[in-house]
C-alpha cells in the first residue's frame, strides 16, 4: 500500500473515544513477572545445600533466567504454531503501512504501541536494519495495548500515525512518537504538525469508525496469535525470541537463504 491514498470520510461525527469498540480495541493484555518463590523451599532442604545456595545467590538468578529461556522458547512454539495452523492471520493486509517490494522474498512485521518502552528502546536501530535492507518488506501493526486508565494516549497514538500514513507521513511520525519520552496529545498533534500533516484531515481518519475497525482487526489478530505483549517481530511468519534488532537481522538474513516458498494467497481482510 502507498502512502498517498485519500482519508476517508468518517460515517459520523461521533468520536472513537466514545466508541464502546474501543474498549475491545484498547484491551491490556498483561505481563507476567517472573519470580521465585524460594524462602518455603529453603525450609525443608538439606542444611549444606542450603547453606551454598545462600553462599552462592547468583545460582538462583541463573534458575530465573534457565526458567525465563523456557518460557521464551515455549512463547515462541506457540505463536509459530498459531501462524502455522491458520497463515492468513499475517496475510497481507492493505492499510496496514508498509514499505519495501510487495513481492518481496522476505517480510518482516512488527506489532508494537507507541508508549511501549521496549518499541522505543529498539526503535533506533531497527529502522536501521529496515534501511540497511531495501529489498525487505517491513510492516507495521499499530497495536496499542498500554492504556489503563485516564487518557487513551496510545489509542491516540496509533490513530494519528495511520493519519499520517494516508497523507504519505507514516515512518516520520512513526519514528517521532516513539522517539518522545513522555506521550501525550499535545506532544501527538506537535509530531503531526511538525511532520507536514494536515491536521483537520488527520482528524477525520482519527474519529473514522474504518480506523476503529482496523485497530480492532490488529487486536483480534494479535489475540489470535497468542501475543503477550510488544514489540513482537515475525519474519517471514515466524517470531524472534526476543526483541533484539540484531536477532531480527539474523533471522532476515536466514529467510533471504533460505530456498523460496510458493507466496501465500489468501485474501486480505475487508477495509
Amino acid at each position: 500500500m502507498t502512502d498517498d491514498t485519500t482519508p476517508p470520510a468518517p460515517a459520523s461525527s461521533r468520536s472513537w473515544m466514545s466508541d464502546p469498540r474501543v474498549g475491545v480495541a484498547a484491551l491490556a493484555l498483561s505481563v507476567v513477572a517472573l519470580g521465585l518463590a524460594a524462602a518455603p523451599w529453603f525450609g525443608g532442604m538439606d542444611g549444606r545445600v542450603r547453606a551454598y545456595l545462600l553462599s552462592h545467590p547468583e545460582l538462583l538468578e541463573q534458575m530465573v533466567q534457565a526458567r525465563q529461556a523456557r518460557e521464551d522458547d515455549q512463547r515462541v512454539e506457540t505463536i509459530n504454531a498459531a501462524v502455522a495452523a491458520n497463515p492468513g492471520l499475517l496475510a497481507p493486509d492493505p492499510r496496514d503501512p508498509a514499505f519495501g517490494p510487495a513481492d518481496a522474498r522476505v517480510t518482516v512485521i512488527e506489532f508494537f504501541d507507541f508508549r511501549c518502552p521496549g518499541c522505543k528502546a529498539v526503535t533506533p536501530d531497527f529502522l536501521r536494519l529496515m534501511r540497511a535492507h531495501p529489498e525487505v518488506r517491513f510492516v507495521f501493526k499499530d497495536w496499542p495495548i498500554l492504556d489503563h486508565q485516564g487518557e487513551p494516549i496510545s489509542q491516540l497514538a496509533a490513530r494519528a500515525a495511520l493519519a499520517a500514513h494516508q497523507q504519505g507521513k507514516y515512518l516520520a511520525v512513526y519514528e517521532a512518537l516513539l522517539r518522545e519520552p513522555a506521550l501525550d496529545k499535545a506532544a501527538i498533534e506537535r509530531i503531526l504538525a511538525a511532520n507536514g500533516v494536515d491536521l483537520a484531515q488527520a482528524e477525520t481518519v482519527i474519529n473514522a469508525p474504518e480506523t476503529t475497525r482496523h485497530l480492532t482487526d490488529i487486536h483480534t489478530t494479535a489475540s489470535a496469535l497468542h501475543l503477550v505483549g510488544t514489540p513482537t517481530f515475525f519474519i517471514n511468519g515466524k517470531t524472534t525470541a526476543t526483541i533484539d534488532p540484531a536477532e531480527v537481522g539474523r533471522m532476515i538474513e536466514a529467510a533471504k537463504s533460505a530456498p523460496a516458498q510458493a507466496p501465500h494467497r489468501t485474501a486480505a481482510p475487508a477495509a
